[in-house]
């Protein structure tokens, strides 16, 4: 008995990987992102000879089994020195590599060096080995001893749990919209501090209501006030950042209601309307802002270099409290999607080289040593001008002001 998948037609890009070879197993199809024509000619260029011996990285294992938890960013940076360049990894087994989607446990990737240059296959352990049909675009998988549902178990190119959490949080903003957005107003009894399970109450904009259709649950977050953020070359306000410090749900209505003034006359009184906070990062006050949650965006990040030559700074450190970011952490930088930047463009951060004097020259001249590198940057969310990044990798502290460039 074999199994039968048919190979899609379009690779494209979220994880390199090979078809899984599993029998019983319901065909799994990896999600459609794009792969530009640069990368399908990299690969296809390296596919004919491998990768000279010097782009792999220092340890680069002769095998190794994937393994639950692993990533695309991972695997690349354990064979190349670069893991962004993930097309010649994909390239240096591209007739058994189909798909480059998608990665699963337990696949077993051989590393083989000849003649200076270096190539890739997957070892799947069974003599009878993975085949691929004629010009029909089928994947023969024989069937196994093992056998595994893998469902949708494929590896992702970064670890979603790092980033989804500031893809919520942060946010690039208008200082006209933001001043347009429904704004909390009031809390119970008094208080001037609010957080989760507290009850508060809101205005929309303007004088236009905020209304509950019923429909729908209505969910906000709530956003302290945008700071303005600066571009280190300029100087020049380039966008407000609104902090983010928890979220509420709309539980009723603004109306308006008549009664009775101290003159005895009737008169239009607002009944703003009522929120529960149901969760906080920060406590919240009169005056933060609601913005609509938006619906959950589980995305798929796949790291490369820009398209050409990219110079950029660090506009800000996210996190109130925060000086210096390390891995992990999230800066802004000061160049969108009008710049060329998209999501998954990784950037070299330049560590500033130390300005001295030579005093061994009798002119005692003023020497500014070479910018390092200090390590990579990944953006995850552009906005026109300014982009969130992820720090992928840290050699020393980063801080505002620190340069970047394309990681060639």
């Amino acid at each position: 008995m074999t199994i039968h998948l048919m190979a899609k037609s379009k690779v494209a890009l979220a994880a390199f990987a090979a078809l899984a070879s599993a029998s019983m197993m319901a065909p799994t199809w990896a999600q459609n992102y794009p792969i530009t024509p640069e990368q399908q000619a990299t690969a296809k260029a390296v596919a004919q000879s491998g990768v000279p011996l010097s782009a792999l990285a220092a340890n680069a294992p002769d095998r190794y089994t994937i393994k639950s938890g692993d990533t695309l960013w991972g695997i690349s940076s354990l064979f190349l020195k670069s893991p962004w360049r993930w097309p010649e990894l994909w390239g240096m087994n591209l007739d058994q590599i189909k798909n480059p989607h998608r990665i699963y446990p337990g696949q077993v990737l051989v590393l083989e060096r000849k003649d200076g240059m270096a190539t890739l296959r997957v070892d799947d352990g069974s003599g009878s080995g993975m085949e691929s049909g004629g010009s029909n675009g089928t994947v023969r998988l024989s069937p196994r001893n093992r056998i595994e549902q893998l469902g949708d178990n494929a590896l992702p190119t970064l670890k979603p749990s790092v980033i989804e959490p500031f893809l919520a949080e942060p946010i690039i903003i208008d200082a006209a919209e933001f001043a347009l957005a429904p704004r909390i107003v009031a809390a119970q009894e008094g208080r001037v501090l609010l957080t989760r399970g507290d009850r508060a109450y809101a205005r929309g904009p303007n004088g236009a209501p905020l209304l509950d259709d019923g429909a729908t649950e209505k969910l906000f977050r709530v956003f302290r006030t945008a700071t303005p953020l600066k571009d280190p070359d300029t100087g020049q306000v380039i966008g407000f950042e609104a902090v983010y410090a928890g979220k509420a749900r709309l539980l009723s209505s603004e109306t308006t209601s008549e009664e009775n003034g101290s003159d005895g006359k009737a008169q239009s009184v607002i009944v703003p309307a009522r929120i529960d906070i149901i969760s906080a990062k920060e406590e919240m006050r009169v005056g933060d802002r609601l913005l609509p949650e938006p619906p959950r965006d589980i995305r798929t990040y796949t790291p490369h270099a820009p398209q050409g030559p990219l110079s950029a700074r660090i506009v800000s450190v996210y996190g109130s409290a925060v000086v210096n970011a390390a891995q992990n952490q999230v800066v802004v930088i000061n160049k969108g999607r009008l710049d060329g930047v998209d999501s998954g463009t990784v950037l070299a951060i330049l560590k500033d080289g130390a300005r001295i004097i030579d005093k061994q020259d009798p002119n005692r001249p003023l020497l500014k040593l070479p910018d390092e590198r200090n390590g990579l940057l990944m953006v995850f969310r552009p906005f026109d001008h300014l982009s969130y990044g992820l720090i992928l990798d840290i050699t020393d502290g980063v801080k505002v002001g620190d340069r970047l460039s394309a990681p060639r």
